[in-house]
């Protein structure tokens, strides 16, 4: 009897733990299927091109955002480029297109690197363990905000024809009319992030094929400002921009 009631001791021991190992596994099963996937920003693919060493992909970004919102978009790139093995993104912000994506006007750029390539200093990683180079050149979105925010007394009563950002020199744009004048020219103001004027322009105007362009240097460099975006043309680029920007962004 003392035999047989110690065997039932250890089988009912036996079918606890059973039970309790059962009822982890599955909580662990039920919580990595509901687990809440990354969020994802928004984005578009707007361009592809390759070289022999490097594929680089133009991205399109709906708003500023930080250095990990943006790995998350090129994880996910990673990710679905699984077969590409040298991959560099390019960010571009509202505004910006692939005719005037250039130097001075990716809001950042990321490039994947080789284990031979990864130095000390390169800490950051995707969520694959992926080494990335992240440089973000353009302006977060606190700082913007207090480019777009300021009122110099000169536009006071002014038709001011929008705000933009211009990434590279951390100064906002602001091109106004005034109500009064006759001539129907457009002013442009430039500050910094104190409010400090760096430049003032009265451009000429100059309509070709039905396009304004306002001449901000001798050389011939011009604007166009169209459905709020304004295009920043070199004299000598056959049409082509250099820099876009999209009024409040």
């Amino acid at each position: 009897m003392g035999s047989s009631k110690r065997n039932k001791d250890l089988t009912n021991n036996a079918m606890r733990i059973l039970s309790f190992t059962l009822i982890v596994f599955l909580s662990i099963v039920i919580w990595s299927c509901n687990k809440t996937p990354k969020n994802i920003p928004h984005y578009t693919i707007s361009k592809v091109f390759k070289t022999d060493t490097l594929t680089t992909l133009n991205v399109h970004i709906d708003r500023r955002m930080t250095a990990g919102q943006l790995m998350l978009i090129a994880g996910k790139l990673k990710t679905d480029s699984a077969a590409i093995k040298n991959l560099a993104i390019h960010y571009l912000l509202p505004g910006n297109t692939d005719l005037s994506a250039g130097d001075n006007s990716f809001y950042a750029a990321a490039r994947y690197l080789k284990d031979t390539e990864v130095k000390s200093t390169d800490s950051l990683k995707d969520d694959d363990g992926h080494s990335v180079r992240l440089k973000i050149y353009g302006l977060d979105s606190a700082k913007a905000q207090q480019l777009l925010a300021l009122q110099p007394d000169v536009t006071f009563g002014k038709n001011i024809l929008g705000r933009f950002i211009d990434d590279y020199n951390h100064t906002v744009i602001i091109p106004f009319r005034d109500p009064v004048d006759k001539k129907d020219e457009i002013f442009i103001i430039e500050l910094d992030a104190t409010g400090k004027v760096v430049s003032a322009t009265v451009p000429h105007k100059k309509v070709e094929d039905g396009v304004e362009k306002w001449l901000v240097t001798q050389n011939g460099d011009y604007i166009t400002i169209k459905d709020s975006v304004l295009a920043q043309y070199p004299e000598n680029q056959l049409g082509l921009p250099y820099n876009s920007i999209k009024s409040g962004i």
